[in-house]
C-alpha cells in the first residue's frame, strides 16, 4: 500500500471537468453567440469526460502494484454508483415515457451496457468497459503496444463521430457504421472512446515526474493543442461532418499536455474535490428538472431557465452546494466508519522512498563513466516489494533491472515495468515461449543450455553467463568456443555477458587475489571474442560488494542488491569505498496486549522462559512465518518501544513473539514496536539483527513480506 500522493492540480480540475460537464447541458452561451458556444460546450469542455478516464488511469494502472485487485475494486464501486443513479433518474425516465414503446427489453440493455440510462450516465459503463480493455492490453502487451492498439479504436470511433461525414461517405465503411448505430447511439463509449485516455493515465504515471515535459513546454503544448483542436471542430461543423462532437484528432495531444500540465503543479491534496466531482457530474441533470420545476410557480422562468448564462450558473452553483454535501457527509462517514488497514493492526513492513532515492544517487555518482545501474529485484526486491520498488527505481531513471525467476519478470511486466528485466537463475527451455512474450532476457547456464533454448523456436536475448571460477551457473571462462558457439544460435540474441565475483564482499588478501583472478579471466575472454567480433552490447561483473570493493572496473552495469536498499550484509563488513547509504526498509508490529507474569512463572513453549522477578510481558503479533528469525529466541533479539531495548523472552513462535517490558512502564497495548528501523534515538538494523541470529541481512530481509503489508512512504 502506498500512501497517498498529493496531486492538487488532478484535485482541483476534477471540479473544473464537473463544471465544463454542466457548461455542455446547459449551453450558457448560446443566447450570446451561438459560435462562442459551439467553442466552449462542444469543443473545449470535450476535454472533461477524457480528463476523468485519464485520472482513473493514473491510479489504477500507474500508482497500484496489484492492478487485477485495484481494477476489481473499480469496477465494483463503479457499478455501484451506476445501479444508483439509474436508480435515482427512474423518475424522470417515467415521466419520459422511457418505458414505454417496441423493443424496450433490447433498449434497456442496450442503455445500461453502452449508452447509459440518461443522456450523462454513459460515462459509467463507459469508464468500466474501457478500464477492462486498457488493463487487458496493457498486461498483455505493455504499454507501447496497448497506446498503438487503443489508438486504433480511437481512429475508429473518431469516424463514427466528429469524421461521421467522411465514413458515410465511404461504401463499405457506411455499412459498417450503420450496422454499429443499431447496436448504440454512439462511438463515444467505453469500446472506442474511453481505452486510449485509461492507457494515457496510466502510462504518464509510469514514466515519472523526471520523464515528463518541463511545466512551461506542457502549458504551451496544451494552449497550442487546444486551439488546434477548436479550429478543427469548426472546420468539422462548417463542412457538415460530425454526427456527436466528442472526439477529436487533436483531442489526444490536448489531453496529454494537459494532464502534465496539471502533474507540475505543487501543493496539498484536496480531498473533498474526488467526492464532489463525480457528486455534481451524478446530480446536475436532476438539479437542472428540480431548476425548471421550481423557477414555473415562482414566475422566474424567464431568468432562471430561459436565459441560458443564468440558468447554467444557478445550475452549476446549487449543483456545487449538493455535491459538496454529499462529499462532506461522505469523508464523516468514513471517518466513523474507517476501512481497517491490512498488516498495520499486527505488523507491517515501512518502505522509506526518499531513502531509495538517495541511495540511487549516492550509487550513480560512485560509478564509473558510462555504467549503469541494473536493480536487482529478486525476491520481492529484498523483501521491500518487487513491483512497487521497481516502478519507484524506473521513475528514478533506472532503465535495468534483475531477477531471479521467469515468474518473478512476468509479474514485473504485468505491474507495468517497462525496462529489461534479466532473469539470473535457470529457466527451463519450455518456458522461452513465455520469456518471447513477456520481453525477457534469459540466463544461458551452459552451453547445452543454451542449445536447448535455442531449440525451443522462440526468439529471446540472453546474457551468457561466464564461469569463472565460483562454479555455479555458466560456461566455463576457458572454453571460448562454446561461447562463440552460443552468438551463432538462430533464436538466441546474444545481448550481454556477465560473471558473478564470490569473494568480493571480503578484504582478506587471499580472497581479493581470488577476486582479481575472476576478473582477469573474464577480461580474456572477452578480448578471445573481440578478436572474433563479437563483443557483447553489455557486459556486467560487479554485484553491491564488487561495487564497494572494486569501484574502479569499467563495465556497462553494476547488479547492486542489497546496498540499493542501504543495507550491508553484515554489520562488520569493511568496504573500500563508503557511500551514504540509508536503510529504507523497517519492520513493526503493534503490542496486541501487555500481561504480568509472577516470579517463578514460565512463558512460551518449552517453558523456555522463567520469570526470576514479577515480569511484565508485551505480546507481539509477529513470528517467524513473517521472517522473523527463531534463531532470536530466549534473549537472542530486542525490539525498541520507546526508545527502549526490550528482549525477546521465551520461544519465538510462528505467528507471535514476547518482550520484556518490566523496565519500560509507558508501554501499553496498541504501541508500534520497531524490530528494524529507528525509534527515537536507538536503531536496530537488519544486518545487525541478522548477524544475532547468525545469518546476513540479505536472507533476513528476503525472507519477509509473504503475510505483511508494505507502506510506502
Amino acid at each position: 500500500m502506498r500512501r497517498p500522493k498529493a496531486y492538487p492540480g488532478i484535485d482541483a480540475f476534477r471540479l473544473v471537468a464537473a463544471l465544463l460537464v454542466v457548461a455542455i447541458h446547459t449551453a450558457p452561451l448560446s443566447d450570446l453567440s451561438p459560435t462562442a458556444d459551439f467553442i466552449l460546450t462542444r469543443v473545449v469542455a470535450r476535454v472533461a469526460v477524457p480528463f476523468f478516464f485519464m485520472t482513473s488511469g493514473f491510479f489504477l494502472f500507474g500508482r497500484c502494484t496489484d492492478r487485477r485487485a485495484a481494477l476489481a475494486a473499480f469496477l465494483k464501486k463503479t457499478a455501484l454508483i451506476y445501479l444508483i443513479a439509474i436508480v435515482l433518474y427512474l423518475p424522470i425516465n417515467l415521466y419520459n415515457g422511457y418505458f414505454s414503446g417496441p423493443n424496450l427489453l433490447p433498449r434497456i440493455i442496450r442503455d445500461v451496457l453502452l449508452d447509459g440510462t440518461l443522456y450523462h450516465l454513459w460515462y459509467l459503463p463507459a469508464s468500466m468497459v474501457g478500464a477492462l480493455i486498457a488493463y487487458g492490453f496493457i498486461r498483455r502487451f505493455g504499454y507501447g503496444r496497448a497506446l498503438a492498439l487503443t489508438a486504433f479504436l480511437y481512429v475508429a470511433g473518431l469516424l463514427g463521430d466528429s469524421y461521421y461525414g467522411l465514413a458515410a461517405q465511404t461504401p463499405g465503411l457506411r455499412e459498417a457504421y450503420s450496422a454499429w448505430f443499431e447496436v448504440s447511439d454512439y462511438t463515444r463509449n467505453g469500446l472506442f472512446f474511453a481505452p486510449i485516455f485509461f492507457v494515457m493515465g496510466g502510462l504518464l504515471a509510469s514514466l515519472g515526474s523526471i520523464r515528463l515535459p518541463k511545466p512551461l513546454y506542457a502549458w504551451a503544448g496544451f494552449v497550442l493543442s487546444l486551439a488546434a483542436m477548436i479550429a478543427e471542430g469548426l472546420l468539422l461543423s462548417n463542412h457538415g461532418l460530425q454526427k456527436h462532437d466528442s472526439m477529436y484528432l487533436a483531442l489526444i495531444p490536448c489531453m496529454f499536455c494537459l494532464f502534465c500540465a496539471l502533474l507540475s503543479i505543487r501543493g496539498s491534496r484536496l480531498p473533498l474535490a474526488r467526492g464532489a466531482s463525480l457528486a455534481l457530474y451524478i446530480i446536475h441533470p436532476m438539479v437542472i428538472v428540480l431548476l425548471r420545476f421550481v423557477a414555473r410557480p415562482l414566475g422566474l422562468t424567464g431568468l432562471m431557465v430561459d436565459n441560458n448564462l443564468v440558468h447554467f450558473f444557478a445550475v452549476a452553483l446549487l449543483s456545487l452546494i449538493a455535491a459538496g454535501g454529499w462529499a462532506w457527509l461522505e469523508r464523516r462517514w468514513h471517518k466513523a466508519h474507517p476501512r481497517a488497514v491490512v498488516g498495520q493492526e499486527r505488523a507491517w513492513i515501512e518502505i522509506d522512498h526518499e531513502a531509495l532515492r538517495r541511495n540511487v544517487q549516492a550509487i550513480s555518482s560512485a560509478l564509473p563513466h558510462g555504467c549503469r545501474i541494473m536493480a536487482v529485484v529478486k525476491a520481492e526486491a529484498y523483501g521491500h516489494g518487487a513491483p512497487t520498488i521497481a516502478l519507484t527505481l524506473e521513475q528514478l531513471g533506472v532503465e535495468a533491472f534483475a531477477v531471479a525467476t521467469l515468474e518473478e519478470g512476468i509479474r514485473l511486466r504485468q505491474s507495468g515495468l517497462r525496462g529489461s528485466i534479466l532473469v539470473l537463475g535457470y529457466t527451463h527451455p519450455s518456458l522461452t515461449k513465455a520469456a518471447h512474450r513477456y520481453r525477457l532476457t534469459l540466463t544461458v547456464a551452459d552451453a547445452a543450455h543454451g542449445a536447448a533454448l535455442d531449440a525451443a523456436g522462440y526468439p529471446v536475448q540472453a546474457h551468457i553467463k561466464v564461469d569463472t571460477g565460483m562454479h555455479r551457473l555458466g560456461v566455463d571462462a576457458r572454453d571460448a568456443d562454446a561461447v562463440t558457439g552460443l552468438f551463432a544460435l538462430k533464436h538466441l540474441r546474444i545481448t550481454g555477458m556477465y560473471t558473478h565475483l564470490c569473494a568480493s564482499d571480503s578484504l582478506a588478501p587471499s580472497d581479493m587475489d581470488f577476486t582479481l583472478e575472476q576478473i582477469r579471466r573474464f577480461d580474456r575472454l572477452v578480448k578471445v571474442l573481440e578478436k572474433k567480433g563479437l563483443r557483447p552490447p553489455a557486459l556486467h561483473v560487479q554485484s553491491s560488494y564488487g561495487l564497494l570493493n572494486y569501484p574502479q572496473l569499467q563495465y556497462d552495469y553494476v547488479r547492486v542488491g542489497i546496498a540499493l536498499y542501504g543495507c550491508l550484509s553484515a554489520p562488520g563488513d569493511r568496504t573500500r569505498l563508503k557511500l551514504p547509504l540509508r536503510p529504507a526498509l523497517s519492520l513493526k508490529a503493534r503490542v496486541a496486549l501487555i500481561r504480568m507474569v509472577p516470579a517463578g512463572e514460565s512463558v512460551g513453549y518449552g517453558r523456555a522462559f522463567t520469570a526470576l522477578r514479577d515480569t511484565r510481558i508485551a505480546l507481539l503479533p509477529i513470528g517467524y512465518a513473517d521472517g522473523y528469525p527463531r534463531a532470536l529466541s530466549e534473549g537472542g533479539g530486542y525490539v525498541l518501544l520507546h526508545g527502549h531495548a526490550a528482549p525477546v523472552i521465551g520461544r519465538i513462535c510462528m505467528d507471535q513473539l514476547m518482550v520484556d517490558v518490566t523496565d519500560i512502564p509507558e508501554a501499553a497495548a496498541g504501541d508500534v514496536a520497531v524490530l528494524i528501523g529507528q525509534d527515537a534515538m536507538a536503531r536496530i538494523g537488519a544486518a545487525d539483527l541478522a548477524g544475532n541470529a547468525g545469518s546476513i541481512a540479505n536472507e533476513l530481509l528476503s525472507r519477509m513480506g509473504r503475510r505483511l503489508t508494505w507502506i510506502h512512504a
